[in-house]
């Protein structure tokens, strides 16, 4: 028997025990080892769960058991998640978990410690949720070069923007819909600003790459300037809008950002609506493969930590292999990176095209039906810094979005 603590008992962690206890024979089976919960650790009180039996309100008790072996850490957040796990591995405890921000920042440093202790520093579900894509990069894709990791990795923004392609209704009604639903939080920033994509497209990358991303040199833009009217001009053009993460070899480096892109139908992400999330990766051999499901909610996840948990179970004596060097890698720069980009202008053709062409050259130009005070028009492909240098040059812009 193998004894398993895990860290905070809120919407994935109930789900962790819950999806232990509904499938118990199927993860001792598949882990060679009957899993038991031995504590759950919590600062607030759950009268009348049976999670009560096994609750403890300080983290000492389960870092000094040498009994438990295996730690889930669901609760969340850089600290103490990150103080309770650096002491758990050092402990000797290997420890599986969902903390997109603690992997984010402390992923690199953590598996070391692991290695150190011969256990395991595992964090499947910190990226897509309920969707496999950590240990695919770390052990089924290992015979490719990464090209490029493409990934709608936001439920939450990927549901507003479908709203809107769909029914045509603007950001700020979307967004409180997405709220009264549970999609979203009060306080939506993390998600709709992009933060939430951008830590998981910087652990993506330190994956497909071997060197530490850091996040904070993730070019990162979010949804809060998409309105309804660019759904209009994206019907037209048979085309959508989602939230990506992406990371890409170019001839100048790494491209890592997070921002809208405009993709047509032929672009395999397309279909990807909801809540739902899908991870596109390109290598030199393979060529696309993509991984779609459940990017969120409370059983997808627990899930994910649950198979974490049975892959530390197989392989408690042994570090499994994970590529993520504390080496830094650079980042290009965003403004070197070449698109197409859809632009918005306020004003008519006739008032204002010539000016578009003076600067941007031959330009198709998209029209809206009752748009009488603007029009559209796509570039060629240029450079994000050709773009800013070329948009001085017209006046009443009213937005741009980049394009696939």
């Amino acid at each position: 028997m193998v004894n398993v603590a895990v860290l905070g008992y809120g919407t994935v962690g109930s789900g962790v025990v819950e999806v232990i206890k509904t499938n118990q024979n199927v993860v001792n089976k598949k882990s060679g080892q009957e899993i038991h919960v031995k504590y759950v650790l919590d600062l607030r009180e759950f009268p009348g769960d049976p999670v009560m039996d096994i609750l403890v309100h300080d983290y000492d008790v389960i870092l000094n058991d040498p009994e438990v072996e295996v730690i889930a850490e669901v609760m969340g957040g850089v600290e103490p998640a990150y103080t309770f796990v650096k002491a758990a591995l050092e402990k000797g405890k290997s420890v599986c978990t969902s903390n997109k921000e603690l992997v984010a920042k402390h992923g690199p440093e953590l598996i070391k410690i692991a290695k150190e202790h011969n256990r395991n520093f595992l964090f499947e579900a910190s990226v897509g949720g309920g969707i496999p894509i950590i240990r695919p990069l770390n052990q089924c894709i290992t015979a490719d070069e990464i090209n490029s990791i493409t990934g709608i990795l936001n439920g939450t923004t990927n549901y507003i923007l479908t709203k809107m392609s769909k029914e045509g209704l603007d950001f700020d009604t979307v967004l409180k819909e997405a709220q009264d639903l549970g999609y979203a939080e009060r306080n939506p920033s993390a998600d709709v600003d992009g933060f939430d994509a951008c830590r998981k497209i910087a652990i993506l990358s330190s994956l497909a790459y071997g060197k530490s991303v850091d996040f904070e040199d993730v070019y990162t833009e979010g949804i809060t300037k998409i309105s309804d009217i660019d759904f209009k001009y994206a019907n037209i053009l048979g085309t959508s809008v989602k939230l990506f993460g992406k990371a890409e070899k170019k001839e100048n480096g790494i491209n890592v950002f997070v921002a809208p892109v405009m993709i047509d139908s032929n672009h395999p992400l397309y279909s990807v609506n909801g809540v739902f999330n899908a991870i596109l990766v390109n290598g030199n051999v393979l060529d696309d493969i993509m991984f779609y499901g459940s990017g969120a909610g409370k059983l997808p996840t627990a899930s994910a930590v649950v198979s974490d948990i049975v892959d530390a179970v197989r392989n408690l004596n042994t570090s499994t292999y994970v590529e993520w060097s504390e080496e830094k890698l650079e980042v290009a720069d965003i403004k070197e990176s070449k698109k197409k980009f859809f632009v918005r202008v306020s004003g008519t053709e006739a008032e204002k095209l010539d000016a578009v062409k003076a600067a941007f050259g031959d330009v198709q130009t998209v029209k809206v039906e009752g748009l009488d005070d603007e029009f559209a028009f796509i570039t060629d492909v240029i450079s994000e810094k050709e773009y800013d240098e070329l948009s001085e040059k017209v006046e009443g812009i009213i937005t741009r979005i980049r394009m696939e």
